[in-house]
């Protein structure tokens, strides 16, 4: 049996001293699903039911009662992963987390659960929870994945599961910090599991598998671990934020760290590989830093605050539109920069206070969108009309 996990620096050095481990995946032999899968004897799921009118949230015991029978357990097959000790071929199984989102039987899920290093699951099997120690197992069809937001699409036939129970969708852009949240999944094989916090923290940098920044992440201190991977961050209303994806932790295990793609990257993934198979994003070709106001101060830049430019790649929407990348670099408060450039400060209209926030507006546009960049350029604010094209498929 063993763990497999993905490490990297959290974007922007906010935790220095922790790794991020992207893939909570619980990864084992084939022939130890048994040993490892632990019935917890969940209640029987009953039909969703709003909070009341007083406002009061719902309580994590309702809402697993509510919701636990949308919550799935994903078991993804990889193939051969060599011989055992008596030279028999062994199969590798990852195992992870998902939720149903609609009575036609999708699921959504993390990418890094059906996807390891761009090699896909040669199969899925997705398992439901039918109350008491009880599950039903069906195969799932892998609609698409996309690595770029660690965000992926499972299909089952309903026919096969019976009672589907879509977990709603809430809006990740009103989630607001120290409200309270839980998580439900399989950490470290327990099957459907609950745990329950509170929002600790809006606006995360999360890496991705593929190395891209996923913006507006959410930081939770509800315990995930290996295996919530794809399960739902679920809010007291009983509505979904976020896909649970990553935790920053020194030792490998909970620190009370956790982290989730918000829901509204998610459905926007989800519905373009539903439609296509295949997500596309927009690109502008430049590599932005954040500017604070401080750091402004020091550099003697006007502008309080916005996406300083550091680089703009060549041939890309940003040099044919003349967007101007750094000439040189700097050291401010410890951190490096490269400045000489321009400093974004809108799009369309739209203030632009970090670099976060222009990867995040770009996320809402599609290729062929033409976008008015407003930057401060050696103190004079002027308009750049971009045009965006797909992002390349080696970024």
């Amino acid at each position: 049996m063993k763990l497999k996990g993905f490490f990297a620096g959290l974007a922007g050095g906010a935790v220095a001293a922790a790794a991020v481990v992207l893939l909570l995946v619980f990864v084992f032999n084939l022939g130890d699903v048994n040993k490892t899968v632990v019935q917890a004897a969940p209640q029987t799921p009953t039909s969703y039911s709003s909070p009341s009118a007083t406002g009061a949230g719902l309580t994590p015991q309702q809402i697993y009662s509510n919701l636990s029978g949308g919550v799935v357990m994903v078991l993804s097959d990889f193939g051969s992963s060599g011989t055992n000790a008596f030279g028999q071929a062994q199969s590798s199984q990852a195992l992870g987390t998902g939720f149903v989102v609609d009575k036609q039987g999708y699921i959504l899920t993390n990418a890094h659960v059906v996807d390891e290093s761009g090699q896909r699951a040669s199969g899925v099997t997705v398992v439901f929870n039918k109350g008491g120690s009880e599950t039903t197992r069906v195969p799932g069809q892998l609609v698409g994945v996309d690595v770029g937001s660690d965000v992926a699409v499972i299909k089952v036939d309903p026919s096969k599961v019976g009672n589907l129970n879509p977990l709603p969708l809430g809006d990740s852009s009103t989630v607001q910090v120290g409200e309270p949240v839980v998580a439900i999944g399989n950490p470290l094989g327990y099957d459907f599991s609950i745990t329950s916090g509170i929002v600790s923290a809006t606006g995360r940098s999360l890496q991705s598998p593929s190395g891209q920044t996923i913006p507006n992440g959410i930081q939770t201190d509800a315990a995930i671990n290996q295996g919530n991977s794809g399960g739902p961050l679920i809010d007291s209303s009983g509505k979904v934020i976020g896909i649970n994806e990553q935790i920053a932790s020194s030792g490998g295990g909970n620190d009370g760290l956790g982290f989730a793609v918000p829901i509204n990257t998610a459905i926007r993934s989800m519905e373009q590989l539903k439609a296509n198979g295949k997500v596309t994003y927009a690109w502008m070709g430049v590599g932005v830093q954040t500017l604070t106001s401080d750091v402004a101060s020091a550099l003697g830049v006007q502008t309080q605050g916005g996406a300083l430019v550091e680089s703009v790649s060549p041939g890309s929407p940003a040099a044919k539109a003349g967007v101007k990348g750094g000439t040189r670099q700097v050291t401010v408060q410890g951190q490096q920069f490269t400045v000489g450039g321009d400093v974004i400060t809108k799009v369309d209209n739209t203030p632009i206070k970090t670099a976060d926030e222009l990867i995040a507006f770009l996320g809402t546009k599609k290729p062929g969108d033409t976008v008015t960049v407003t930057v401060d350029r050696n103190g004079q604010s002027q308009d750049i009309q971009v045009t965006l094209v797909q992002r390349p498929s080696n970024l």
